[in-house]
């Protein structure tokens, strides 16, 4: 029987916990904020409606701390949490721990989290199902020594992968024996730090796979779908940079297969609540299995709008217990979106994190454009947290129109006082590979290994053009100004220019 929810606590902050905010108040019921010192003025604070501190800046003392936030869900009588992306969101004990209270996690139950939330977990549970899996381990591994042997079996390149979380984090590629060790160590510190469990694993590194994700919706019912796959080859050490729906190289009869593949593993482990399973795809189109994303997605965006599908939505309906309310037969893709991830980092500084106050704030709009935004000018951005600042989506009827869309909102908008990565975006999507669809994860990295002259001349030419021009109608006498008939010229069109000169 269904069990309406009146109340929902959101355990994350920053453009997902607004975007979990807004679907909320769209339904009809209350939102419940947690935020760190560092968040006090958040936009996610600000919309919600009611907001509570947890505590200091770092992620260890508030966001990471799963008995403050069923604290706060007691205090303020929320009957559901929503836990986002990151932080707890993939924590089966956190997931157990919400049971337990008494309070329900918008997301699968603990057991089918463990099962699938643990890489190596899944990678079991793949095998049990009988499907395509990379080569490699399915248990931790226990030391150096373990590590080398499964290495020699698989047979090198190989990587190392945390087995909790994602991100990029706990990865570190390795092509000979000779740098196993340190990156075995490396990689384990890293997953430690980022997910309190420094457990890896070993699978063989196959060269040049494009990374494709299907994304799939189960109910309590029986009924499971997957709707459709997501392109998120373009990578930068493992972190996905753009992500795009449908992919260019994905047919009908390959997407039902790695789709009724996703719905299988789904099943098998009980799975309920929204979800992805990653897949690398070989260049003859060969599909295995890689990882299950036990959450919502960072890039669900592109999915919502070629199915035309509020997953936020989807998911709060299944965790009131109602049944999907559609089948995989009614499931159908329109259009294509694509997705940029705006970061304040600096690309012409090897990424480095750009922290700040943002002084400046023009957004893109317009037909076809998305933004999943929190941030807002006069904001200070913090240091202690992912960079992201907002993602940006374009959706036209084709792939082509699509990209053009992006670039022409990469082009009105503009962050002030901080760097970004919004000029990497317009290389990306003017670059010819990527126009033509031939990418792979390790294409950005070639990418970024080349000259990137010519998009700078060409910048540096048009504002040169602009600088002449207003220079010209300054020296001008009043009188003698261009007229503004037939749009040839016009006063407020050389104020506009003068004024995008001083900023």
């Amino acid at each position: 029987m269904s069990q309406k929810i009146k109340k929902i606590l959101i355990a994350n902050r920053g453009e997902i916990a607004l975007r979990v905010i807004r679907a909320c108040r769209e339904l009809g019921i209350a939102s419940v904020a947690v935020y760190s010192d560092a968040d006090r003025a958040s936009l996610h604070v600000a919309h919600a409606d009611e907001a509570y501190r947890l505590g200091p800046a770092p992620a260890r003392e508030s966001y990471l701390r799963g008995d403050l936030i069923l604290d706060v869900a007691r205090q303020c009588g929320a009957e559901a949490i929503h836990p986002g992306y990151g932080f707890l969101s993939e924590n089966a004990d956190f997931a157990a721990a919400c049971e337990a209270a008494g309070v329900r996690f918008i997301g699968p139950a603990a057991s089918a989290m463990r099962m699938l939330g643990s890489k190596t977990r899944a990678r079991q549970t793949a095998d049990a199902a009988g499907l395509p899996r990379v080569p490699g381990s399915v248990q931790a591994l226990a030391s150096v020594e373990e590590a080398r042997a499964v290495a020699k079996r698989t047979g090198y390149p190989i990587m190392l992968k945390a087995a909790a979380g994602g991100g990029g984090k706990g990865m570190r590629a390795v092509r000979a024996e000779a740098e196993l060790a340190e990156a075995f160590t490396t990689a384990r510190s890293e997953a430690e730090r980022a997910f309190g469990n420094g457990d890896v694993y070993i699978e063989k590194l196959i060269e040049n796979p494009r990374h494709i994700e299907v994304q799939v919706l189960a109910d309590h019912h029986g009924h499971c779908v997957y709707l459709g796959e997501r392109e998120c080859s373009v990578q930068r050490r493992h972190q996905k940079v753009i992500e795009e729906a449908p992919s260019a190289v994905v047919d009908a009869d390959l997407r039902r297969r790695m789709g009724e593949t996703a719905v299988t593993l789904a099943q098998t482990a009980g799975y309920t609540n929204a979800g992805t399973v990653e897949f690398l795809v070989d260049q003859e189109r060969n599909f295995y299995f890689l990882e299950m994303n036990t959450r919502l997605q960072v890039e669900h965006p592109v999915t919502e709008l070629v199915t035309g599908l509020d997953l936020v939505h989807l998911q709060i309906r299944i965790a009131e217990d109602q049944p999907l309310p559609f089948t995989q037969a009614e499931v159908h893709l329109r259009g294509h979106a694509i997705e940029c991830r705006i970061y304040a980092e600096d690309p012409d500084n090897n990424f480095f994190p750009s922290p700040g106050t943002i002084t400046r704030l023009v957004q893109a709009s317009g037909p076809g454009i998305r933004e999943d935004c929190g941030i807002y000018e006069g904001w200070t951005v913090p240091l202690d947290y992912d960079p992201i600042l907002s993602k940006l989506v374009a959706y036209a009827p084709t792939r082509e129109a699509a990209i053009d869309r992006m670039l022409r909102a990469l082009g009105e908008y503009h962050v002030g006082g901080i760097a970004c990565n919004l000029g990497l975006f317009r290389r990306i999507l003017q670059d010819k590979d990527f126009r033509s669809a031939n990418i792979h994860t390790g294409y950005l990295e070639r990418l970024l290994a080349e000259p990137a002259a010519a998009p700078q001349q060409a910048v540096v030419a048009e504002v040169a053009a602009i600088a002449a021009g207003v220079f010209e109608l300054g020296q001008q006498p009043a009188s003698s100004a261009p007229a503004a008939e037939n749009g040839s010229s016009s006063n407020w069109k050389s104020a506009a220019r003068q004024e995008m000169l001083r900023r």
